[in-house]
């Protein structure tokens, strides 16, 4: 089976056109993905046709779970479609059919080829059965929500932008344990669902460094869905502008958000390799 790999600040992904394919998609992305027996990515994505977008997109993470959404990922995605599938060299927005709902990605195109992307993430999410998070639906948004991890108390922003976040802003990003705290808030009761657990350090009001565990997949270098979580609950807390860097460690994502609407995602990406999944049937 013929893949691509892709990665956008970090964020890496194999890419397979699945069309008229069928396999064991979980089973199928753990093999591909593992960084030691496969060839290592962070999820696989497949690029399906859509009855109701020019494409249509499913993520699955590396322990085979399925992603509802993946900002970085729809990302690759985009760049991939535009500079693969589609003849015109004047398209520069595609939409893209996900588990999350429809989204519509703009861009930047150097001639024949997509530099940066632009991602309409939808609007973020609040409620406690949005997210899902098992507390009295109240107040929202849900912010400083104090969770007990071991010896450790969180306070916790949550939000879904399409995908359940959890959000933790503290003094020092680098040496916060994440190894260790990150599968014990993934797993946690009262997210049904798992969570992605980032953990924020506020430089200013238009920089935040950040880390992620990822559900499903562990600690990654960025997140586009993470990122845009951090943007929307700083924004919450009076922390940040409205357009904000995210600075991960693989690299930085620009997040806009006016408090009303959708948020905007943007991000550099490019191809790694492709090659050939032999072990595919």
């Amino acid at each position: 089976m013929n893949f691509i790999k892709m990665e956008a600040a970090g964020n890496d992904f194999l890419l397979i056109d699945a069309n008229n394919k069928s396999a064991d998609w979980p089973a199928l992305a753990k093999s591909m993905c593992h960084r030691h027996k496969g060839v290592g990515a962070d999820g696989l994505i497949l690029v399906l046709p859509s009855s109701k977008a020019d494409f249509a997109m499913r993520m699955f993470n590396p322990d085979g779970s399925e992603a509802e959404m993946c900002g970085n990922g729809i990302a690759c995605f985009a760049k991939h479609v535009i500079e693969a599938k589609l003849s015109d060299s004047k398209v520069t927005q595609v939409t893209i059919e996900t588990p999350a709902g429809m989204r519509t990605v703009q861009a930047q195109r150097e001639g024949n080829t997509v530099a940066s992307v632009r991602v309409s993430m939808g609007l973020p999410q609040f409620r406690a059965k949005q997210i899902p998070m098992l507390v009295p639906e109240g107040d929202t948004p849900i912010l400083d929500y104090p969770l007990q991890v071991g010896e450790m108390e969180l306070r916790l922003s949550c939000l879904s932008m399409g995908n359940p976040h959890a959000v933790a802003f503290v003094e020092d990003v680098a040496s916060f344990p994440l190894d260790q705290i990150g599968p014990r808030v993934e797993h946690h009761p009262i997210f049904p669902r798992r969570v992605n657990f980032e953990v924020a350090q506020v430089m200013d009001k238009s920089q935040i460094k950040a880390r992620v565990w990822e559900r499903g997949a562990g600690e990654t270098l960025s997140c586009g869905t993470g990122a845009c979580a951090v943007a929307v609950a700083a924004q919450l807390k009076e922390l940040a502008e409205k357009e904000v860097d995210i600075i991960y460690r693989g690299g930085t994502m620009t997040v806009a958000w006016d408090r009303v609407g959708e948020v905007f995602l943007s991000t550099h990406l490019a191809y790694v390799f492709k090659g050939e999944w032999a072990s595919a049937n």
